[in-house]
């Protein structure tokens, strides 16, 4: 009987190892393939993968062939593919903190002008949102609180993903000229709000909006803001320093020690009510001023998360996303009222800001199409904000689609619009 048991315990854990393999060809194929067909239309490879992500859902795979998206992403739990895109997400927050640059943050020229741009990139946005937010709360989310949808959907169309953005400023060599500048440095700003209100917002409804416990957190997340600040990063740099990490290769101990670091910063963050990757991002952005430590970081860890774990976050967000869910017209106007406001309210409020401080509408414009760029960011918000039933599934659909055009659109407008301020757009390396 127990020799039974047994097997049949075996058995079972090589059907879920094997369906979850099965499920990671698929999805590796399909970043891969999404992703140059993306390069040969002149978008960032990332753009294919989102997309690819999306189509590997039920809004295309699950439409056309019922029986095989059953087969292949229902025949087992989804935990283990929750699991591997939480545990990645993690892995590439960490990687976004370790990119962030705050130089640019303390740089005094043009202050005004990038001041004007990030908070107009911020403000106006964030309206819009609570305004749709308003409008649609009986017809989209009822039964939701009000307070919660509202601020959700405000921070969704607040946000810009500077990662993507730094890429396409790279491709196109501005990152050295007053353009660039300005860009990156406002999108570094917007990063910065974006991310302390969604930790707000998030701690907010965690504690369902009771005043004295999201008090109780946010003193709690200072508390550890500061004790990374004063101890564990001066610790941690020490130790780097001990290991000697080089620009090509970081010893296997430290980058064991680093991401357990990073799940147990996790483990911090999660009980503090603000989920688990803000603890990665955290980490990487107290990291990101050693050198050796990024760029050995980049060539040993980045790759394979950027390759395999990537991919897996893009999917699990195209199985949650159903565009047979807007089944009828209302539905697709309200879509399509989401990408208005998020268009117009982060590049009217970014390119209508460059403008009133002097800068030429092209340049203005420039700056406003950049800034428009939302992604992997977005995708985050919002699956936050879906996790914690502050966003419906619609809604929630209509938010991916959004994040997917204001991404998809950047290249080309930037494309016809570069040359007007003398630079010419062609993607280079493989982004």
């Amino acid at each position: 009987m127990n020799f039974l048991a047994a097997a049949g315990s075996v058995h079972e854990t090589e059907r879920l190892v094997s369906f979850t393999l099965l499920q990671l060809i698929a999805i590796l194929v399909a970043a891969r393939a999404s992703g140059q067909v993306a390069r040969w239309l002149g978008q960032p490879r990332v753009v294919g993968e989102i997309v690819g992500g999306l189509l590997l859902g039920p809004s295309l795979f699950g439409r056309l062939f019922p029986r095989q998206f059953e087969f292949v992403f229902h025949s087992i739990s989804p935990v283990p593919l929750i699991v591997l895109s939480q545990v990645g997400l993690s892995l590439l927050m960490f990687q976004i903190g370790l990119e962030f640059d705050f130089s640019h943050l303390k740089e005094r020229q043009n202050r005004t002008l990038v001041t004007s741009v990030s908070v107009a990139g911020i403000a106006l946005p964030f309206a819009l949102g609570w305004l749709v937010g308003t409008w649609s709360l009986s017809t989209l989310a009822p039964g939701i609180n009000p307070l919660a949808y509202r601020l959700f959907l405000a921070v969704a169309l607040s946000i810009t993903a500077i990662p993507i953005l730094g890429r396409i400023m790279m491709e196109l060599g501005i990152t050295k000229t007053r353009l660039g500048a300005i860009a990156i440095t406002a999108a570094a700003i917007n990063d910065v709000t974006g991310w302390i209100l969604l930790a707000i917002v998030s701690a907010l409804t965690t504690a369902q909006f009771s005043v004295t416990r999201f008090a109780i957190q946010v003193v709690l997340l200072v508390l550890y803001l500061a004790l990374w600040q004063w101890l564990v990063t001066p610790l941690l740099k020490r130790l780097i320093d001990t290991f000697k990490p080089t620009n090509d290769y970081i010893p296997h101990d430290l980058l064991a020690i680093m991401i357990i670091v990073i799940f147990l910063s996790g483990l911090v963050t999660f009980s503090l009510g603000v989920f688990v990757i803000f603890g990665g991002f955290i980490a990487g952005m107290m990291l990101h001023d050693h050198a050796k430590f990024v760029a050995g970081w980049k060539k040993t860890v980045s790759n394979f998360v950027t390759v395999f774990f990537l991919p897996i976050f893009f999917t699990f967000t195209g199985l949650r996303t159903n565009v047979q869910g807007l089944n009828s017209a209302e539905l697709w106007g309200w879509c399509g009222l989401l990408i208005l406001a998020a268009t117009l309210g982060k590049f009217g409020g970014c390119a209508g800001a460059a403008r009133f401080c002097g800068m030429s509408w092209a340049d203005a414009s420039c700056l406003g199409i950049m800034m428009n760029t939302r992604a992997l960011m977005e995708l985050v918000v919002i699956n936050i904000g879906l996790d914690l039933g502050v966003i419906p599934p619609n809604v929630f659909t209509m938010l991916v689609l959004m994040a997917i055009f204001s991404t998809i659109t950047t290249a080309p407008v930037l494309r016809v619009a570069m040359p007007s301020v003398g630079y010419r757009y062609e993607l280079r390396g493989d982004v």
